[in-house]
């Protein structure tokens, strides 16, 4: 069987994967939120946090309790790394430098996960398991409550409540991310994923010095990262390491979880807003994006021309053996159309082309089907802006599920569009002119600009995968990379939040025979072609002076 041949099989069965496990999961995350019953262990934890699960909150009310979740979230996890040094089961690492600690607190409560460090030399079994675990269950909880809250403010009418978060955190991660992390561990494990609190061993020797591994509690770690969308991994490997991601059939279901509750998030829109023909058409621009870049990652992989490339079969250089350029390509638009950001290849050795298609499908907003919780929300945004274009084609007050998409809305959903490109593009700018960024640079010329370009692309849209050329621990990407992440991060949620209390307010607006049917392919070929001709035209001239010149140089 030929390796390409190879490839289509594996993309076929995630396909089939994810098509029996899209209507039974999209189902119950819409009860979940739906529910007003409360189980008794979320009752003791609104007790311990003085919380009222029944209290209904405005979207003012809604947001300050994401903003003071998450700011105290930064503020424990900066603190457990800096007090490493002193704690129990440290593995004998010493507390984490003061930038380096702002930088991981910023990532892990970001969703982002870019890690400047490498995990198994820096940290020990209490800040991995302890703080930085956790955060990949809360962070990924924090981004599917936000967009629920978006999903009621299409759903509810004249009043400005969007449900509440406290109750959306708890009941997310209780009902959701834990039991299916769970299954997803054991089924690791399984597969050779290690899960243990060892300490450091000495396996051998490597090179004239002797090579040490220490074990973790990784294959728990592995699937939470990868079905929250998170990315951080135990070791500096990610998930080409061994002990994270043994053989193919634990790669393919890594890549099953990344991409599991991000598309069938829009199932539950469907059956929250009381039109599943609504998630349908959502579902479907998600899917075309996704499969249409897959595609072309393939072809450029395997494609490339060249006596190297044509002998070995394609580009293979650091790409996994174990799993192949097919897996690799899957794996890697799989984590940068999400805001995973695990790799199991390293980025900066794929073609040009390939490495373009990586940085694009982050400055696409990962809405392919994007992050968890997140992809929905910035696909509803896009989706937005795509009525009110088709608004202004045909002379109509554009209109999306019965709600009125005027002044107030498109304004912020202008706001939410531009807050990552300007976070990108200004810090790269600013990276490139001054010269000591510049050294951390493993590449010069167009590589090396991909290098910078990428690190800020995937820390604003908190990503967290890297092109591993840039040497990032240094006291400014640590900084500026984890201000990128907050503001990409929380920001962007402003405006969602703001935009679900609109919406919420009006009164549904009856259909009519003029009403543009956004439950149908017409509309979501016009989403697909809103989103990638917004990402073109705001991104063109920095991709055209890093992938693309070599890309064609090559």
């Amino acid at each position: 069987m030929s390796p390409q041949v190879a490839g289509v099989l594996q993309l076929t069965a995630l396909i089939a994967a994810l098509a029996l496990a899209y209507r039974p999961l999209g189902d119950h995350m819409a009860k979940v939120y739906s529910s007003e019953k409360h189980y008794t262990p979320e009752k003791w934890i609104y007790k311990v946090i003085g919380a009222n699960p029944a209290a209904e909150m405005r979207w003012p009310a809604y947001l300050r309790g994401v903003l003071a979740f998450s700011a105290v979230s930064v503020l424990f996890l900066y603190l457990l790394q800096r007090i490493q040094g002193s704690l129990p089961g440290s593995l004998g690492f010493s507390s984490i430098d003061p930038d380096q600690a702002f930088n991981t607190a910023a990532s892990f409560v970001a969703n982002t996960n870019w890690q400047s460090y490498s995990g198994e030399q820096a940290m020990g079994h209490v800040v991995q398991t302890g703080g930085l675990a956790v955060q990949n269950f809360l962070s990924a909880a924090v981004g599917m409550a936000v967009a629920v809250a978006l999903v009621r403010g299409f759903a509810r009418s004249r009043t400005g409540e969007l449900g509440n978060f406290w109750a959306d955190l708890v009941r997310g991660t209780v009902r959701i991310l834990v039991p299916i992390s769970v299954i997803g561990a054991l089924v690791l494990v399984a597969c050779g994923a290690i899960q243990n609190f060892s300490g450091i061993h000495q396996v051998g020797q490597f090179m004239g010095g002797t090579q040490e591994w220490n074990g973790g509690a990784v294959a728990s770690q592995e699937a939470i990262k990868e079905l929250g969308t998170n990315g951080g991994g135990y070791f500096n490997a990610n998930s080409a390491h061994p002990f994270e991601n043994p053989n193919p059939l634990s790669n393919l279901f890594e890549i099953f979880l990344i991409l599991l509750i991000p598309f069938a998030l829009t199932r539950t829109f469907g059956r929250m807003a009381g039109s599943l023909r609504q998630g349908y058409a959502i579902l479907g621009a998600m899917a075309v994006i996704w499969i249409g870049f897959t595609a072309l990652m393939m072809w450029t992989e395997f494609a490339h021309r060249g006596p190297a490339f044509e002998i070995a079969g394609g580009a293979t250089e650091g790409k996994e053996t174990r799993f192949g350029i097919a897996g690799s390509s899957i794996f890697a638009v799989a984590t940068t159309l999400t805001s995973t950001g695990a790799v199991n290849s390293f980025h900066s050795s794929y073609t040009g082309f390939g490495g373009g298609i990586t940085m694009l499908g982050m400055q696409l907003g990962e809405i392919a089907p994007g992050g968890v919780g997140s992809g929905l929300y910035g696909m509803l945004i896009m989706a937005v802006i795509a009525v009110f274009i088709a608004g202004l084609m045909v002379g109509r007050t554009p209109e999306y599920l019965g709600k009125k998409i005027g002044t107030r809305q498109i304004k912020l959903a202008a706001c939410y569009i531009l807050v990552t490109p300007a976070l990108v593009l200004g810090f790269t700018a600013v990276a490139m002119a001054l010269p000591t960024p510049a050294d951390s640079m493993t590449n010069s010329g167009a590589h090396g600009f991909s290098e910078i370009l990428y690190a800020y692309t995937s820390g604003a849209n908190n990503n967290g995968s890297a092109f591993a050329g840039l040497g990032a621990d240094t006291p400014w990407f640590n900084t500026t990379i984890g201000i990128a992440m907050l503001l990409g991060r929380f920001v962007p949620m402003v405006f969602v939040l703001a935009l679900a209390g609109s919406l919420a307010e009006q009164r549904p607006v009856p259909e009519t025979a003029g009403t543009l049917r956004t439950d149908k392919p017409l509309y979501a070929g016009l989403l697909v072609g809103t989103i990638l001709i917004i990402t073109g035209l705001t991104y063109f001239p920095a991709l055209a002076l890093g992938p693309l010149a070599e890309g064609l140089a090559s």
